[in-house]
């Protein structure tokens, strides 16, 4: 790219983050798109607030030393995010040396909050106010209702959104949902029975509700952008939400993967195994989510408490039937669940890996991992990523 686009440093388009302030470790997803002439702008601006927000406060020479962009090109889109309000002036470094010391510059943190919305929950919709760097400020929740009834889920959502609306206290950047279900980029979901939705376009009608940019994704999508930008996985990595459903957010070569359908990851509706099992509330028989789901692991063991080991192990077994093609396919190198502790003990984990071993290459995939994630909130702290992403170009 010429010098006249403000690059000198075409690598620095590959930027994958410097030392993480807010976050240890995190990262950013990578694009496979070309950065064309009339784009330049817009993925300048992005690599600005990118580097900002996961090294911290810096001077704008530094800044442009980590991007790669002249200082002119630095001066001038600092001078837009000040006067937009997305970066402020932190003071001067002190300096031993001769000449004027630097101004730091950051994103402004503690001028911004993001609302979070988990839609994913058994008994109930949770919701928060969260910092930029992921942190939750303020928590809500109110009741799911008892049928898979549309009209009342979103009425419900609306309640939950205008609570948190209401209790936050400084300037709302977005809102992030995480639905269970099939869902378009653009935020419409496609399908989700245990809400009650078909083709309902969540995404532009909260926003009109609440009149805030809204960013509306799969509940396991967000939690697995919260697993990589915040938590410890790899660049090739599936993550199974395990809830009152059962589904799976994948990225592979630091790219969430969406497929064309927008269905990348709904193994929760797979059939598992040809000796029939419980029914699902989507109308087959034997379905992982049917066997796996928290609710229903929950119901089996306090009906025959005798036979949990055996329940387990039986749930980790058909989770890695499930799953050993998907990991053969896409050559993964971990599988993170997140999900009910409490079940998803020895017995599961080692169930699922002898599972996963037998059914797979031997001495290729038999270093892949199946873990419990360590985050917390991580449907909460995924929205926050996605708004992050969709309003500043961060994630």
């Amino acid at each position: 790219m010429s010098e006249s686009d403000g690059m000198r440093v075409p690598a620095a388009a590959q930027y994958t983050g410097a030392t993480a302030h807010g976050f240890a470790g995190a990262r950013h997803l990578r694009s496979r798109a070309k950065v064309l002439p009339e784009h330049a702008r817009g993925h300048n601006r992005a690599l600005v607030l990118q580097t900002l927000y996961h090294a911290g406060a810096m001077s704008r020479a530094d800044l442009s030393r980590e991007t790669g962009l002249t200082r002119v090109t630095i001066s001038d889109l600092v001078a837009e995010f000040i006067a937009d309000g997305i970066v402020v002036e932190k003071g001067i470094r002190e300096t031993a040396g001769p000449g004027k010391p630097p101004i730091l510059i950051d994103i402004d943190r503690e001028g911004h909050q993001i609302i979070g919305l988990d839609l994913s929950g058994p008994e109930a919709f949770q919701g928060a106010v969260l910092s930029l760097d992921g942190e939750v400020l303020e928590r809500r929740e109110v009741p799911r209702p008892a049928q898979p009834d549309g009209t009342a889920t979103y009425d419900a959502l609306l309640d939950l959104a205008r609570q948190l609306v209401h209790a936050s206290t400084t300037t709302l950047l977005g809102v992030g949902v995480g639905t269970p279900g099939i869902v378009r980029p653009d935020g419409v979901v496609i399908e989700s029975p245990n809400l009650g939705w078909t083709d309902f376009p969540l995404e532009a009608r909260l926003g009109l509700d609440l009149d805030l940019p809204v960013t509306a994704r799969n509940d396991a999508n967000a939690a697995v952008l919260a697993e990589y930008t915040f938590g410890e996985a790899r660049a090739d990595v599936m993550l199974i939400k395990i809830g009152r459903g059962v589904g799976a957010g994948l990225i592979t070569g630091s790219q969430p993967l969406l497929g064309s359908r927008f269905a990348a990851g709904e193994i929760g509706h797979v059939v598992v195994g040809t000796d029939g099992g419980p029914r699902c509330v989507c109308g087959k028989d034997g379905c992982l989510e049917a066997w796996l789901s928290g609710s229903r692991l929950a119901a089996a063991i306090a009906e025959a408490p005798g036979s949990r080991e055996e329940l387990l192990r039986d749930a980790g077994t058909r989770m890695a039937v499930a799953i050993a093609p998907i990991v053969s396919a896409l050559d993964l190198s971990e599988i993170v669940l997140s999900g009910p502790a409490d079940l998803l003990d020895d017995d599961f984990f080692d169930a699922a890996t002898a599972t996963l071993r037998a059914r797979t290459l031997d001495g290729v995939f038999d270093d892949v991992v199946i873990r419990l994630t360590r985050q917390e909130d991580i449907v909460l702290r995924g929205t926050a990523v996605m708004v992050l992403s969709g309003q500043l170009g961060v994630s």
